[in-house]
């Protein structure tokens, strides 16, 4: 199987699979839950299956206390909604009108962050992913410094990097896709499917290239291209093993998991299957791009 004489397909691949969510994020961005945009989430449960003329209903009451519905949907016989700020007063004055006008029902759930703490929250998440990925590069760095030649600590840690950039794009461009076709949000939750996915996807990536590592002290009178390839193929079942192995688990979750986890869950399905992809089939085949480039320029 000769990975890295088709490597350029492969990137074409990833590329195809990224482009469509990097321009849905240009154009759309990702649809931010209350935890990064603040404001307040209701869950009311009824007695019987929610229709359009209870929605309508809602909607009244709203507009009418002039709260403005940022998004409402409905689960058989739950109303999720998502408004602007709520106090608790606010909140007790409002379920006496809905209950009013709409009927008997129970309120399983409600939420309300300010613009201060979800400003917080969204600086945090974006410090958490940068600094998981420059403790990455130094981590792989410091490992690979022995590293014989043509290869190099630091071109170990930059692939690993661009493979990882690209599962993280795959996974929130996908759900920027999700939020604007299907009011998919993304909230704490998906930060840390996010770091999880980070680490899942070096884990894999570090295999192979410990694999590389190890080839290029006891095999001599090979090219580096070939090496790399028997490199890959000697750690390609064990890394569709591992894979294969927590896929099942998360597609078992998936289906039997409970509606709070269930965005969570398709965030690590799609973030894993996408790390293996990249350990497999950009981050071993972009050191040898980088190589046989370094080579040229060398000659010229």
């Amino acid at each position: 199987m000769d990975i890295i004489g088709k490597k350029y397909l492969y990137f074409l691949i990833s590329l195809i699979v990224i482009i469509p969510g990097i321009i849905s994020l240009m154009v759309w961005g990702l649809r931010l839950s209350i935890d990064f945009a603040g404001g307040s989430r209701l869950i009311l449960s009824y007695p019987k299956t929610v229709n359009q003329q209870t929605l309508k209903e809602i909607k009244d009451v709203f507009n009418q206390e002039k709260i403005e519905i940022s998004s409402i949907q409905t689960s058989d016989k739950q109303v999720f909604i998502r408004s602007s700020e709520i106090d608790q007063k606010k909140d007790a004055d409002l379920l006496n009108k809905l209950n009013k006008k709409t009927g008997k029902f129970t309120q399983e759930d409600f939420e309300t962050i300010g613009p201060t703490i979800s400003s917080e929250t969204t600086t945090n998440a974006a410090k958490a992913v940068f600094l998981a990925c420059v403790l990455i590069v130094i981590y792989i760095a410091w490992s690979f410094r022995k590293v014989p030649k043509p290869a190099s600590s630091f071109r170990f840690g930059i692939c690993a990097i661009i493979a990882l950039l690209h599962d993280v794009l795959v996974v929130v461009g996908i759900f920027s896709l999700l939020g604007h076709f299907f009011a998919v949000e993304v909230d704490s939750l998906f930060i840390t499917a996010i770091l999880t996915v980070i680490g899942f996807s070096v884990h894999d990536t570090i295999v192979v290239f410990d694999r590389i590592r190890e080839n290029l002290r006891r095999v001599s009178g090979v090219s580096f291209s070939t090496l790399v390839n028997d490199s890959i193929l000697q750690t390609l079942g064990r890394s569709l093993n591992t894979s294969l192995t927590v896929l099942l688990v998360l597609f078992t979750l998936l289906l039997f998991g409970g509606e709070s986890t269930k965005w969570f869950i398709v965030a690590l399905l799609i973030g894993i299957t996408s790390g293996t992809y990249s350990s497999i089939f950009n981050a071993a085949p972009l050191l040898v791009v980088w190589e046989e480039w370094s080579r040229k320029r060398a000659k010229a």
